[in-house]
């Protein structure tokens, strides 16, 4: 082939976790680059993701990818096969509807040139693929569960007991109590059979250095209220787990990814889907301490369901996730830095000290005084004129930066118009000295529907002006901290103080 002609390639290589090979990355490029050599096109990127869901497209490598077919970098996007880009059919067909509006194939060592019914078919065979994967890891998880052992995770209290089989391997899913653990469980419930709250148990468990639940694990490895009371629902905490009463309770929850984040949420299962087995050589609490202990955990709940019903003031399903107070969020301890919190209807504090007892600063500050402090620091010190100064230095580099980016982004397409022009350019020429090839006449109408696209997206871009430095830009500053203000003072308008307090911080 012509070199002229040569296409620029990019591979896409992706491994998921349920491979457990790195080396899987290494193979795929291998196959992707032979692709490439066979047909004569130039690698110019490689982008890769590595133990990465395809049912995802919160992918770096995946995102970069498509980045740079936007900046027009590549023309030829190489997978070893359709589900390595991805395995869900609404990503997938967005995919490909994005490649094909910027003049960039796809093609795969498993299907060749990807068209519409790759598409469909592709997307529909992998979401198969991915339901029944999940439906059979279920109905083995609850295979497990039904025989008594553990369908995942360790409780608090217990261990895994393998024991070795004939063949040389060793038994999987069998827990055990834990005596020491054991002992720490049945202390929580009489402490709070006793009358005393969560946070008073979790402070005296972190002051004796008794390790959590989460010690070594992900988490802090310190006690907290959440840790003992959890849940009720979800049967999550040291007082709600079924299992310390010789219950193995699973399918309480189910997990369901956000289509646009991609995130796991957890979602309750009706009762009726729950799965109930009785394990008595796992049981640490008799019935009555544990009756005992639901019958105060009911009567706090109704306590609280009787306040919030009676106060006017109390929040609202729909405003639960927004910040309650000016500075939720905001505010960090100077000696531990976790969280200052509202540890009453007017004070703040701090989270650790109050929760864990694991932090000695117990000094607290009333709301109106912190929230007074931040407004005078944002309408006097943010106001003096060096910081001002400085504010605009800092936008104007910014802006600068995005100017930068902008030209690089045309200079690239422009770039690769030019390519395109002395292909077409050159296609015309080898007609005119009688070196015609039926292949040319797609390679023509190709390059053709390329340039229109190409044209048409530096049309769209506009072209960048230098950056000055906005004559009102301090007045819109001064206009930011005075609106703060008065929606301070406007209590109908708290939330919009929050948002714009997070705006100027």
């Amino acid at each position: 082939m012509n070199k002229t002609l040569s296409l620029r390639a990019a591979i896409y290589a992706r491994y998921s976790s349920d491979m457990q090979s790195a080396a899987s990355i290494t193979d795929q490029v291998r196959i992707c680059r032979r692709l490439a050599e066979d047909r004569s096109w130039t690698v110019v990127e490689v982008f890769t993701d590595e133990a990465l869901s395809g049912a995802s497209h919160l992918r770096p490598g995946y995102q970069q990818m498509q980045q740079a077919a936007m900046a027009g970098r590549f023309d030829v996007l190489v997978a070893e096969a359709l589900d390595r880009l991805s395995r869900d059919q609404e990503h997938i067909a967005g995919l490909h509807k994005r490649m094909r509006y910027l003049g960039v194939e796809i093609v795969t060592k498993s299907e060749g040139s990807i068209s519409e019914m790759h598409i469909g078919l592709g997307g529909t065979m992998s979401a198969l693929f991915l339901r029944n994967l999940a439906e059979k890891t279920h109905r083995g998880l609850e295979g497990r569960v039904k025989a008594g052992k553990s369908a995942g995770g360790i409780s608090y209290g217990y261990r895994l007991d393998r024991q070795p089989l004939p063949d040389g391997t060793y038994t999987t899913g069998d827990r055990v109590i834990e005596p020491d653990q054991a002992a720490i469980v049945r202390r929580i419930f009489e402490d709070y059979d006793q009358g005393l709250s969560a946070r008073t148990i979790a402070m005296a468990l972190n002051k004796e250095g008794i390790p959590s639940p989460r010690a070594g694990g992900k988490g802090s490895g310190s006690w907290s209220f959440s840790t003992i009371s959890g849940n009720w629902k979800r049967g999550t905490g040291i007082l709600n787990n079924d299992l310390y009463i010789g219950k193995l309770v699973w399918n309480r929850q189910r997990f369901i990814k956000d289509p646009d984040t991609g995130k796991r949420q957890a979602r309750l299962n009706p009762e009726t889907d729950w799965i109930t087995e009785d394990v008595p050589h796992l049981r640490i609490i008799d019935d009555d301490l544990w009756d005992r202990v639901k019958r105060r955990q009911g009567a706090i709940r109704a306590d609280i369901l009787t306040e919030r019903a009676e106060d006017p003031g109390a929040p609202k399903i729909e405003r639960a996730h927004r910040p309650r107070y000016l500075l939720s969020g905001l505010l960090t301890c100077g000696c531990c830095g976790a969280g200052y919190i509202m540890i009453s209807s007017t004070r703040y504090g701090c989270a650790s000290a109050r929760n864990k007892g694991t932090c000695s600063n117990r000094k607290t500050i009333t709301r109106e005084a912190v929230e007074t402090r931040v407004l005078n620091g944002l309408q006097t010190r943010l106001m003096h004129p060096e910081l001002i100064r400085e504010y605009m230095t800092t936008w104007q580099q910014e802006m600068q930066k995005e100017r930068q980016e902008s030209l690089a982004a045309r200079g690239d397409q422009e770039r690769r118009l030019a390519k395109v022009l002395r292909d077409i350019e050159n296609i015309v020429t080898a007609i005119t000295e009688g070196m015609f090839h039926p292949s040319m006449k797609a390679k023509m109408d190709a390059l053709e529907e390329e340039r229109l696209g190409l044209e048409a997206r530096l049309a769209a871009l506009p072209d960048p002006e230098p950056v000055a430095i906005h004559p009102g830009l301090a007045e819109s500053y001064a206009r930011k901290v005075a609106d703060l203000a008065a929606a301070l003072n406007a209590p109908e308008a708290r939330a919009q103080a929050a948002d714009l307090l997070r705006g100027l911080i």
